[in-house]
């Protein structure tokens, strides 16, 4: 990377002008007016595209929605019909009852609705923007802090003052533009709202996707209905967690702003791509920024451990999703053995989770952690039955960690005494699960949890 980014020029680089300062403008390709016009079209060009940040974040989501919305109706996505609202909340209260014999986690629907693709983009960008918009945060300073880096003339600085708030809106811009195509990617995938294992829909809301549901029962040879009783019981079980285990939300959103104070950008191409371009033209100079902005991890000790509990919490959510819905559905469904291994290979094959935290967030999770997760709940709940296994969720240091997936014997036959639990706040676990944890015995029960409902 050269001294000077961006291809600015300092003053007396140039052998023949040693003893004379440059015209900026003119080590920009241009002269005042030139720059000055150059401003009016960045002006234009970023004005078109919606006001980048809406809602006091760096990340232009206005575009973001307009993008997705746009992907989704390229290829179809029909409103959602009475008959499909009605199967949809037929199939999340079923799920519901039959959820109450296989956890102890009360039921966490209160507003079953059907969805159509555009509606999930509209519904979940709430949370997708406090998912990306540390990420964008980190895109946009790091653009704008080149461009105002001392290694700019200061007669440079000065001039370009203008132009480095345009780079951090036209950052906002394509960073929202990728969040966009993103999104509109997934929702032609997703069946529900909790397929990437986040708390994406609103309070007390369950969906299913009629068209998801469709899509994946294609070519399992099963029922419609029993397809989309199975997807609604994995469904009901994610909004028992997020709904009953109140830590569990800031603890995975709290992991992703973590991970994302790390990021970096790569500014070594879009130094590449914008020399000897026409700054005159913002369409190419966008075009350029775009194609060369790269997300880099700092790997640094804090953004690994954030990484590794992200990745750890969320392999947990799907593994004790996995254990509770494939029992409960095992002497119900027929074909629940089939819908299992098909969720399995959409996870090995890299499901819509793992190409969505790729693009936004910058890392991709790992299907074996979500294998190991599920088989130590099973273990666990052998072990300790459902109560003992749900009383895990009443605190995060109770929660299995990365070390306990690569060790699980550990943590089932030695890990009930957690040190300097006593001095944490535990005010949620029962005065039951409380006395199991006094008796410090490995082999017995760590908990009974709370009462299932009557």
């Amino acid at each position: 990377m050269s001294d000077t980014p961006f291809g600015f020029n300092r003053p007396g680089d140039g052998d023949d002008d040693k003893d004379k300062p440059q015209d900026p403008f003119k080590a920009m390709g241009g002269d005042m007016r030139q720059f000055a016009d150059m401003l009016h079209r960045f002006a234009d060009m970023i004005g078109s595209q919606g006001a980048p940040g809406a809602g006091g974040g760096p990340l232009n989501w206005d575009l973001a929605k307009n993008i997705a919305r746009h992907s989704v109706a390229e290829q179809g996505d029909p409103s959602v019909v009475d008959a499909e609202r009605r199967q949809v909340q037929e199939a999340l209260r079923l799920a519901d009852l039959w959820l109450d014999e296989g956890t102890t986690l009360p039921a966490g629907i209160r507003n079953p609705e059907a969805w159509s693709r555009s509606e999930w983009i509209e519904r979940t960008l709430p949370v997708w923007s406090k998912v990306c918009d540390p990420i964008a945060s980190r895109m946009v300073e790091s653009m704008g802090g080149a461009l105002g880096s001392g290694e700019i003339p200061p007669e440079m600085q000065a001039m370009a003052g203008p132009l480095i708030g345009m780079v951090k809106q036209m950052a906002g811009a394509m960073v929202g533009g990728q969040a966009g195509q993103a999104l509109g990617a997934l929702a032609r995938e997703v069946v529900g709202s909790s397929d990437v294992g986040l708390p994406l829909a609103p309070d007390g809301v369950g969906a299913l996707l009629p068209a998801g549901v469709e899509a994946f029962g294609e070519g399992l040879e099963l029922s419609e209905d029993e397809v989309r009783l199975y997807l609604a019981l994995r469904e009901a079980a994610h909004q028992r967690l997020f709904a009953h285990v109140p830590w569990l939300r800031s603890h995975l959103l709290g992991a992703v702003e973590d991970y994302a104070r790390g990021i970096t950008v790569d500014l070594s191409g879009i130094e590449r791509a914008i020399q000897g371009l026409d700054l005159s033209n913002p369409e190419a100079i966008q075009q350029a920024l775009g194609n060369e902005l790269q997300l880099t991890p700092e790997e640094t000790p804090q953004q690994k451990a954030a990484l590794i509990r992200l990745e750890t919490t969320l392999a947990l959510v799907e593994g004790w999703v996995d254990t509770v819905v494939n029992e409960v559905a095992r002497d119900r469904l027929p074909g629940s053995v089939k819908l299992a291994e098909a969720v399995r290979r959409r996870r090995a094959t890299g499901g819509p989770a793992e190409r969505t935290f790729a693009t936004l967030v910058g890392l991709e999770l790992r299907p074996r952690r979500l294998r190991e997760a599920g088989a130590l709940w099973r273990s666990l709940t052998e072990l300790r039955g459902v109560q003992g296994r749900d009383a895990v969720w009443g605190h995060p240091d109770l929660l299995p960690d990365a070390e306990d997936l690569n060790n699980p014997e550990g943590f089932l036959h030695g890990k009930d005494e957690i040190e300097g639990l006593s001095d944490l706040d535990i005010s949620a676990l029962t005065e039951q699960r409380d006395e199991d944890q006094d008796r410090e015995q490995g082999d017995e029960p760590g908990g009974d949890g709370p009462e299932p409902r009557a």
